[in-house]
């Protein structure tokens, strides 16, 4: 079984539908397992101290967490979250992207289930786990 959209396609799908993201992430890879994405980190994802925010990692999360499900049933209107967690485990480090491996746990009728860690580049210890669930409207037609 392979993605029905390559990383390439859904970077493009991306730009199109959420034009404001796309100096944000890059869609690293795509499989029918899940995504690898990256929040190219800049000035205003920093908080005081010189750590990425807490809201910039949620949105890596939550747009990792809708790439692995529309990499499976493809352009989807209206897939929306609704239920998401997140948790912190250690500060990100200072001056390096943050990398999310998006694992699709279950993808059913109406429900995507991803689990994403996040990592500072290069760096082995996650900085963030999150879960999140996606509702996918009854017609899947694009």
């Amino acid at each position: 079984m392979s993605a029905k959209m390559t990383a390439e396609e859904m970077g493009a799908y991306l730009e199109g539908i959420f034009p404001q993201v796309s100096d944000d992430f890059a869609v690293e890879s795509l499989d029918e397992t899940g995504c690898v994405m990256r929040l190219k980190v800049q000035d205003r994802h920093l908080r005081p101290g010189g750590t990425v925010s807490g809201p910039s990692m949620f949105s890596l999360a939550d747009v990792a967490a809708y790439v692995a499900t529309m990499g499976q049933i493809g352009r989807v209107a209206l897939a929306v979250t609704t239920s998401c967690s997140l948790d912190f485990m250690r500060k990100p480090e200072a001056g390096k992207d943050i990398i999310a491996k998006a694992t699709l746990l279950k993808l059913g009728r109406t429900l995507s289930v991803v689990d994403i860690l996040l990592y500072s580049e290069g760096v082995e210890a996650p900085v963030a786990r999150s879960t999140m669930t996606y509702s996918i409207p009854p017609n899947r037609a694009g």
